[in-house]
């Protein structure tokens, strides 16, 4: 055999050889789980209700119609009219740094007669939910929750049930999630007063699931059942249907685990498509092709995701809207008159506030 022969010979032989140890050595990241495209939606009007705003993260519509609006870092709890008419109700004292401040609120049940607030903030010694009424000093409902510059959770809403869930995050001590003593990387379950309910998963305790990173978004579907999403760390997103007493994994996992002992998530996204804060499903809205689609705000995504489901909850179809046109958004939210409400977050200190920024949009079919 020639020299130059037995050189071609051993070098396809290394090269083969280190394809195979690489491989091995360096196990490939699983893709998203990605349904396809949903039915395009109709043509939409978008139109600004608000602009001028300050990181805004809550949103809530009162009885009159009219929407609270907390501001993340200024502390304010903001009244807006339909006709987009803004004026401070009060300022909440929130001392957290960071990704802290004031965050979700959320109105009582019965608000229509008792008139009372709930809101999540960071102090410096922990994140709290309080309860309030317009003008009164929040008094403490829910304490010692961890907090952090990032991963503080925030969101909160009541359920069909009347009790009041609670979206933690880990608060930068992922082992913090697996632990059901601790309050970091949970979703919380507690009575209005802020007890604990009797049938809550673990005896005396608000845990209604763990295992989460970063939680921001809750919401139910026609059949009450709840859905959540979570920020990922460096590769997947994901939103979750969630279960009492569910582990949801992290940190040992982040998306899909295929692990029988952590519960997989409905959909992921890559965290550059995402990062999914507030999140909503559409009742009775005012976008009839769009009725009891799941509608997730993206922050880095800096999109609006559509997802469509079947009748057991699984994934069916995504789209993306919004994308790139108004920068990072908050929360999604339906309005008293079937639309959509969507808030933009872009001088939250990882934005490019344009003019006008931060703002209210507003999403209906072109055709109303």
């Amino acid at each position: 055999m020639s020299r130059r022969r037995t050189i071609v010979i051993t070098s396809i032989v290394l090269l083969v050889l280190f394809i195979a140890t690489s491989a091995c050595g360096t196990p490939a990241v699983p893709a998203p789980s990605t349904p396809p495209a949903a039915k395009p939606s109709p043509q939409l009007a978008v139109s600004v209700v608000a602009r001028g705003l300050e990181a805004p993260w809550g949103l809530a519509f009162l009885p009159d119609g009219r929407a609270l609006m907390s501001e993340r870092d200024s502390g304010k709890l903001l009244i807006v009219t339909p006709s987009g008419h803004v004026e401070e109700a009060q300022r909440i004292a929130a001392s957290g740094s960071g990704e802290g401040g004031l965050l979700g609120i959320a109105l009582s049940p019965n608000y229509a007669s008792d008139g009372l607030i709930y809101a999540y903030l960071s102090t410096g010694e922990d994140n709290r939910v309080v309860r309030f009424r317009l003008g009164e000093e929040p008094a403490p409902l829910l304490t010692g929750i961890p907090v952090s510059s990032i991963h503080n959770g925030g969101r909160i809403a009541f359920g069909p049930d009347g009790m009041l869930y609670i979206g933690t995050g880990d608060a930068s001590n992922r082992g913090s999630a697996q632990d059901i003593n601790s309050l970091a990387g949970k979703i919380l379950r507690v009575k209005p007063d802020g007890g604990v309910p009797p049938d809550n998963p673990f005896p005396n305790n608000p845990v209604y699931s763990f295992g989460h990173r970063n939680v921001q978004g809750l919401t139910w579907d026609a059949s009450g059942q709840l859905y959540a999403t979570e920020f990922g760390q460096n590769s997947f997103d994901e939103v979750n249907r969630i279960v009492a007493g569910g582990n949801y994994g992290w940190p040992e996992v982040e998306g899909t685990g295929n692990n029988e002992r952590y519960l997989e998530p409905v959909t992921t996204f890559r965290t550059t498509e995402a990062s999914p804060s507030g999140a909503a499903f559409l009742h009775n809205g005012a976008i009839p092709a769009w009725e009891g689609n799941l509608f997730v705000a993206g922050l880095r995504g800096e999109r609006l995701w559509r997802l469509t489901l079947d009748s057991h909850g699984a994934v069916t179809g995504r789209e993306s809207l919004l994308q790139g046109e108004y920068g990072r958004l908050r929360h999604v939210a339906q309005a008293p008159d079937g639309s959509l409400w969507v808030l933009t977050s872009n001088r939250d200190g990882r934005g490019n506030p344009a003019a006008g920024d931060d703002r209210i949009l507003r999403l209906a079919n072109m055709l109303q």
